[in-house]
């Protein structure tokens, strides 16, 4: 038989020139349920996490324009680029492992496009405007009054979540205080938030009310990178063909033994978000959220046979009849990744809440006193990382070493930084090179918060 299946996407026309409209249908199995907890649970974290403070801190904050990051109360700065960047890097190889084994689960489960689309936006439209039959129905129809009232308040609830979801995305971005500010204050003190919030509602709303399974299907790249990574070992949402085919139509407790457990009952094709077949084999369009599953197992347990004819299977487990196993890429990547989180949690742990940035003054070497010393001079910037206002003392570690600072700043405010000037000072008798190393602390309250080193230039004392 000629594959055609793939010659096009699920959401447009045999030829090419329409977009095909998803109705899908909502059986409420057992995944089902999970998804909708799941979800719920993540819904909440979602909404709340921009008003939860620890340390002072909103628990997370991408602040892109500010270029602060804060992640469960730690504050990230521009001085911290190497570890977000490691960080990052060590995201996406879990990304690559977890794709390799469980496939596009995420997509499915976790993905707010989806957890939005399908637990949020589809469960009013269906509120509103009934089931899939339904909802065809009402589409086909001509305008009445009726169906005038239903989608104008299937709208207007569409815009006001999706003014809902710009502000809480928004907070995520520039904080939940300052999304506070535009909403209670006058539009005319901020302009720019006001626009943010009224662009990102139009672009929430189109997503959620047009786009639909296109970003999942067309825009997003992830369903892409799928592809790449799942192999025959791949832990997906797939249909067992050697139990299930030949299809055809059977009753309850009456084995045909000519033909296979699959009913071609279509109501796998029904459920799915995507518009895909699943019995076709894995497919970029699926994003394994299950829906099937819950079809297949309904009608299996109503003719009963077993349940999982689609299931979390893999192809090896499939054609050979095998268990689960992880393959080698797997144990590949775990090793990588295990390294990469060691890394990152090393350097995470070992950041101080001041960063210190020694440098000699320009155009000067020594400065030869009267005493019987020998000063150089320095430029040094301190940044406080944490979420409170700092009081700090710069001290040497060296006994025979003393430090006078020039300017007598003292004060560092969170998130902020000072530039102090200061000459280290050491007796001639002491010098025994031409350069030498010099070892500096920043104390406040007691605590060494950062050491530092800088070279010391004098004539040696021979």
């Amino acid at each position: 038989m000629e594959v055609t299946f793939r010659d096009r996407t699920s959401t447009v026309t045999e030829d090419g020139k329409n977009r095909r409209w998803i109705y899908p249908k909502i059986i409420k199995g057992a995944f089902y349920r999970y998804r909708t907890w799941l979800s719920y649970v993540l819904l909440t974290l979602l909404f709340t996490g921009p008003f939860i403070k620890l340390n002072e801190e909103q628990l997370i904050l991408l602040n892109i324009i500010e270029r602060k990051f804060v992640f469960f109360g730690v504050v990230f700065l521009p001085q911290d680029f190497y570890i977000f960047v490691l960080a990052s890097l060590t995201f996406l190889v879990f990304v690559l492992l977890f794709t390799l084994v469980f496939g596009r689960v995420w997509c499915g489960w976790a993905c707010p496009q989806t957890i939005f689309m399908e637990m949020l936006f589809r469960k009013i439209e269906i509120w509103i405007e009934g089931d899939a039959s339904k909802q065809k129905k009402l589409n086909a129809s001509p305008l009445t009054g009726e169906k005038l009232f239903k989608k104008s308040l299937k709208h207007s609830i569409f815009i006001v979540l999706s003014f809902l979801i710009a502000n809480i995305f928004l907070a995520y971005i520039i904080g939940s205080a300052e999304v506070l500010k535009i909403i209670n204050e006058p539009i005319t003190q901020h302009i720019a938030g006001f626009i943010s919030i009224v662009i990102f509602t139009i672009l929430f709303y189109l997503v959620f009310s047009k786009l639909r399974e296109l970003v999942c299907v067309v825009i997003c790249p992830y369903g892409r990178l799928q592809g790449v990574l799942l192999d025959s070992k791949s832990l997906v949402v797939a249909y067992d063909y050697i139990r299930g085919e030949p299809r055809g139509k059977r009753k309850r407790n009456n084995p045909t033994p000519d033909k296979g457990d699959c009913v071609d009952c279509d109501l796998c094709v029904q459920v799915c978000p995507t518009g895909i077949d699943i019995r076709n084999g894995t497919q970029l369009e699926c994003i394994n959220c299950t829906a099937c599953i819950d079809a297949c197992n309904s009608v299996m347990r109503k003719l009963n046979l077993a349940e999982d004819l689609i299931g979390f299977k893999s192809e090896e487990n499939i054609k050979a009849q095998q268990e689960f196993r992880f393959g080698k890429r797997i144990y590949g990547y775990a090793a990588i990744l295990l390294v990469m989180v060691t890394a990152t949690a090393t350097l995470i742990i070992r950041r101080t809440d001041i960063e210190t940035t020694v440098l000699r003054a320009g155009g000067t070497l020594y400065q030869e006193r009267d005493n019987g010393t020998v000063s150089n001079l320095y430029n040094a910037e301190l940044v406080n990382k944490t979420s409170k206002a700092l009081q700090f003392s710069l001290e040497p570690n060296q006994a025979n070493c003393q430090i006078q600072i020039i300017n007598k700043e003292n004060k560092i405010g969170k998130g902020e930084s000072v530039k102090i000037t200061f000459f280290v000072i050491k007796p001639k008798k002491d010098i025994k090179e031409y350069k030498s190393t010099v070892s500096l602390k920043v104390i406040s309250d007691g605590k060494v918060l950062d050491k530092v080193e800088t070279t010391f230039i004098a004539p040696p004392n021979i």
